[in-house]
């Protein structure tokens, strides 16, 4: 059965018609009529609404023509059903009625995301090869990656991880002096789109933990390799990989309404992108242990007192003060900043791929452990209830 009516595609968005019909409908109550339509505008979405709202409109389609949920519990490695049953049966005896308004309620307030308004102090930029994920562009000497899943919260996609290496290759060679990496909207990046681990292959878990550990590993080495200046603008909260990579960047530049977490042991993992030996040299074996074994969120200014930020910006004139200083930096010499940053980084680079090849190769067992997949049920089923 079809996840909820979604399917992939590019058509056209909800028209503001059928919104307004959509909202003037809960005064009275949505009809049979009001969910059918709600059904088909899913599928008219232009943009995919992130796993955790599918989640909730399985679980009120199922409860709007089923009923409580009845159907036996999946096993803990079918992943999409577990996560899919206890959505469903997270909403307990909800009446049909009331599942079936809040199906049309919620697909009432999807609509697809705006450019953030915050991004344009870069200026109009040329745009280069990219995705609508991902978006690279090239203006001023600088060549900015862009993490563009505002409404998922820049949430990291397998094929976002090829992009994102694709563009760093392509940006090493190309005539800017500096790359930069930012997100829009506004969160700089929440980490893993966890659907990367709810896609199983024909080789089952094995094949996707073996994949990931490569993909991962090649992700990594390429910031490892990076020869430009490579700096990060943070403009929001940042989870996971988007944190532990910071510690292979040349300059890292906060809004004060940034934060840093890397919760790995929450969901049974461990540390990655080289944070187990860039962290604790940067801040400190106990202030990296706080961060990578407990998981504890620092704000920006924490980060910068820290060291793993070089300096933190007032959220209100952050994206003016932080492409202002990068357009003056794209004007130094571009050769003496590559000369530099090889003297700064050449000795450390044999460690760093080390680390990585470590990090990956015991993150592969660990995905494959039942307590790292019971961490991500858990976590899928959680973000899933309303």
């Amino acid at each position: 059965m079809a996840f909820v009516a979604w399917r992939l595609g590019r058509p056209s968005c909800l028209s503001l018609l059928q919104v307004a019909h959509l909202h003037l409908s809960r005064t009275m109550g949505a009809s049979q009529k009001d969910f059918e339509n709600a059904m088909n505008q899913v599928k008219l979405l232009k943009k995919d609404p992130g796993n955790e709202v599918k989640l909730k409109l399985y679980a009120l389609y199922k409860q709007a023509t089923e009923g409580p949920c009845s159907i036996p519990k999946p096993g803990v490695f079918d992943f999409v059903n577990k996560a899919k049953w206890d959505a469903w049966n997270a909403l307990g005896s909800l009446p049909k009625e009331t599942a079936r308004q809040n199906y049309v309620d919620l697909v009432s307030g999807l609509s697809s995301p705006s450019q953030s308004s915050s991004q344009v102090e870069a200026g109009a930029d040329q745009k280069t090869p990219g995705s609508e994920d991902v978006v690279v562009t090239s203006e001023d000497g600088i060549t900015k990656i862009m993490f563009n899943r505002p409404a998922q919260k820049n949430a990291i996609t397998t094929q976002m991880y090829r992009e994102v290496i694709l563009a760093l290759k392509t940006a090493s060679k190309d005539n800017s002096a500096i790359t930069v990496i930012t997100g829009n909207g506004d969160y700089y990046s929440s980490g893993n789109d966890l659907t990367n681990f709810t896609k199983i292959p024909p080789g089952g878990i094995e094949e996707v933990a073996k994949s990931g550990a490569i993909l991962l590993r090649e992700f990594v080495d390429c910031f490892i390799d990076f020869p430009k200046p490579l700096v990060a603008v943070v403009n929001g909260p940042a989870v996971g990989i988007p944190v532990t990579l910071l510690g292979l960047f040349d300059a890292v530049y906060a809004s004060d309404q940034a934060t840093f977490h890397t919760p790995f042991s929450h969901l049974g993992q461990t540390a990655e992108g080289c944070s187990s030996y860039t962290f604790p040299k940067i801040m400190g074996p106990a202030k990296a242990a706080e961060m990578l074994i407990f998981g504890k969120k620092l704000t920006a200014r924490e980060a910068c007192a820290q060291g793993l930020v070089t300096e933190v910006f007032p959220e209100s004139t952050f994206q003016k003060e932080v492409w202002t200083r990068l357009k003056a930096y794209a004007k130094l010499p571009p050769n003496a900043m590559r000369i530099s940053k090889e003297l700064i980084r050449s000795n450390e680079k044999e460690k760093l791929h080390a680390v990585n090849a470590e990090e990956c190769t015991t993150l592969q067992g660990r995905w494959l452990s039942d307590e790292c997949m019971n961490a991500i049920v858990n976590f899928l089923s959680q973000k899933a209830k309303l």
